[in-house]
Parts: structure tokens; sequence; C-alpha cells
């Protein structure tokens, strides 16, 4: 296992970590319940899901209800997403006056189609001025806290941004800085480029550098933080169904030789807490269990436990019913070591970034592509 001289620590703005970990937004994924899970086994950073931007000056009931926080949970994190800065800094006017957050993220790494198509996520930080404009009023709305951003190396290799963009973000006055060390059009697929995250942290000196992406152990984490010198790392898939990550993360950067190797009972204990924690997040018992659904591949692969009990168990309707087929589970057979290892979550394949007409052609952003972002604005859906 690789290890450090010195145990790091991280700060961001006031907010100083007990570890340097941050859990990814991922849609669908990073609400409160899982959050809290997560919390619950480690230390660091939760970030919740992306939050658009429009939607929560909307004031959405979808959306307020994603932006509240579980009292346990603190520092409170929230990501956000747009293409206008008015509405943004709007949005953080409102996070920040309603003492709603601890700590506000910015979206510019997101390659789904959806968002890359109306100019935001990884598609945003190629117009140059645009990308300024929102940092700089979203520092300003901020005010007392911490405001940083997260995003990817640009959108192919024939346009990349990453560097250009943290050097107006550090300007800025962002208080760290977060790389996914792709391009949207590798999605997640093939490894991520750590010597991006190194160039990143080389040419930034005032601000925190995270690095992102291929994290799949806490030997990864540490790994990353000795070959690209960052000073902390940002988790994504590699927790999916394994809430216990964040226990070795702490513990590494801790200098302690210690994994988490659950017995399938242990497993099967964090899915019935993970659905739980669904229920009282959704107040709402059927939808909780549908949405546990998806987290069943992640929290079993490796363990021998036959496709009839997966097919049952991503088909619950009921906690009664999780109960019941758990119960049918050998609750002593010991962790399967190398089936559970490695990566987890889909990965995609290569493909070309969707973008508004003509995206490519200028740095800088045009009429006709302003009149767009304007029209993309008013669209409330999502989060």
């Amino acid at each position: 296992m690789t290890t450090l001289t010195a145990a790091p620590t991280l700060r961001i703005g006031s907010i100083e970590l007990d570890a340097p970990v941050v859990l990814a937004p991922m849609a669908g994924i990073t609400n409160t319940a899982f959050r809290r899970l997560c919390r619950e086994y480690g230390a660091g950073l939760y970030v919740s899901e992306m939050i658009t931007s429009r939607a929560l000056v909307e004031r959405t009931p979808e959306t307020m209800r994603l932006i509240t926080h579980h009292e346990s949970e603190t520092p409170r994190s929230i990501q956000l997403y747009g293409v206008d800065p008015k509405t943004i800094s709007e949005a953080i006017t409102i996070l920040v006056a309603e003492d709603r957050a601890d700590h506000i993220d910015l979206n510019f790494g997101c390659p789904v189609p959806k968002v890359t198509r109306k100019g935001g996520g990884a598609a945003l930080p190629w117009k140059a001025d645009l990308f300024r404009s929102i940092v700089q009023s979203a520092v300003k709305a901020a005010g007392r806290v911490p405001l940083t951003v997260k995003m990817r190396k640009g959108i192919d290799d024939d346009h990349i941004t990453f560097l250009d963009a943290a050097k107006s973000a550090e300007d800025a006055g962002v208080a760290s800085i977060a790389l996914h060390a792709r391009t949207a059009a590798q999605f997640y697929s093939g490894n991520a480029d750590w010597s991006a995250i190194a160039e990143l942290k080389n040419a930034v000196s005032s601000v925190p550098v995270l690095g992102n992406g291929d994290i799949w152990s806490a030997d990864d984490a540490i790994r990353m933080v000795a070959e690209t010198g960052c000073d902390g790392v940002v988790v994504g898939r590699g927790c999916l169904g394994r809430p216990w990550l964040f226990g070795d993360l702490a513990a590494a950067f801790r200098g302690e030789q210690r994994k988490a190797q659950p017995t399938l009972g242990e497993v099967a204990s964090a899915f019935k807490r993970h659905a739980e924690l669904l229920v009282e997040f959704f107040d709402d018992e059927d939808r909780a269990c549908r949405d546990i659904r998806k987290h069943v591949a992640w929290y079993f692969k490796g363990y021998p436990v036959g496709g009839e009990f997966r097919s049952s168990l991503a088909m619950v309707e009921s906690l009664e019913r999780i109960d019941e087929l758990l119960a049918t589970l050998d609750w002593s057979m010991p962790y399967p070591g190398e089936a559970v290892e490695g990566p987890r979550g889909r990965a995609g394949s290569p493909k070309r970034p969707a973008l508004p007409e003509g995206w490519l052609d200028d740095r800088s952003l045009g009429e006709a592509q302003r009149a767009h972002l304007t029209e993309t604005e008013a669209d409330t859906t999502g989060g």
C-alpha cells in the first residue's frame, strides 16, 4: 500500500475537514439518506446531488426538499448547476440569506447530454467569458460561505479548458478547485488522467486542488495524493454500495492500515439502513423501496447470493419484504475479496458531446448562444 510522509489536512475556506475526502455529487444517489449513511462510516464533506439554480429560484417543491439537510449533517454542502450568472447569483443569495448551506459548489463537470446540450456542465468552461462571469458573481453572492468549483479536463482532447478555467476561478476567489480527470467525451470510460491533476496542482497555488477519477479504494486515494500532490480526493462511483469506503479513507489518511471487509450480514444491515433512511427522506415507503432497488447490484456485487435473490430484492415494495429476503441469506458469509473490488457503476463509452449549435466556433459567447442560454434558464425541471 502506498503511504504518505504526513497525514494531509484540508481546509476549504472556513471549513476544516477531519479527512481530505469529498463525496462527489451524483444525481439520484447523493440525497440526504445516502449522505447520512456514508457519514456514519467515515469523515469528510458530503455534497448534495446537483440542484438546478433556476428551479431553486422558482422554489419548486422538489428542489426545496432536495436542499433540506438532516440536522445531523454538518457541514451542509449543496452543488448548483446553471448557465446564467444572474440566476446562479440569485440561487446562492437564497441559500446564504436563509442559512441553508455551509458550502456551495458549482458544477462544470457534468457530461450528460441533456446538460451539455444546453451549454452547461462540462461544456460551459469553453465559453471563457461566461465561465468567468458566473464564478465571479457566485463568489460575490456567497460572501462568507465557501464557494468551490468542480470541472473536467475539457470537452474533448481538442478542446481542453481546465487550466484556463482554474486560473479564472482562482482569480475570482473560489475556496477550492476539483478536477475530474476525464473529458466530457470520455464520459466515465477509460482511465482518468491523473497527470492532469498534477498539472493543475502545479498551476494553482492559493487554494486547494482536489482530484477525482478512478478512486475505487483507500489505496487509490493515497496513491493519487502521492502521485499528483493534490490536497484531497473526490469520490464518486467507488462508494456505490460501499458506504464503508469513507471509513477506509479516513483511516488511510490517518496512516492506519485498515480496510473494511464486511460479511454478507454487514452488507445486508447497511442495505436495510439505507432503505430506512430513504423512507425517512421521502416520507413514503413505496417511493423509498423503488429508489433502493437501483442499489441492489452495487451492494451485493461479488457476493454469491444468487440471481433469484437479486431479482426479488430489485422488486421490493416494503421494508417488511426487504427483511424477509435478507433473512434468507447466510449472514456469516465472509468477505469474498477480489470479486468485490474494482470499478463499479456505469462507465458508458466515449461519445461526441451534445453541444449547442456553433458552440465550439468561438470561446466567447455570441448573441444567438446568449439567447439560447436565456431560454435554457427558463427550464425548471430537474433538481
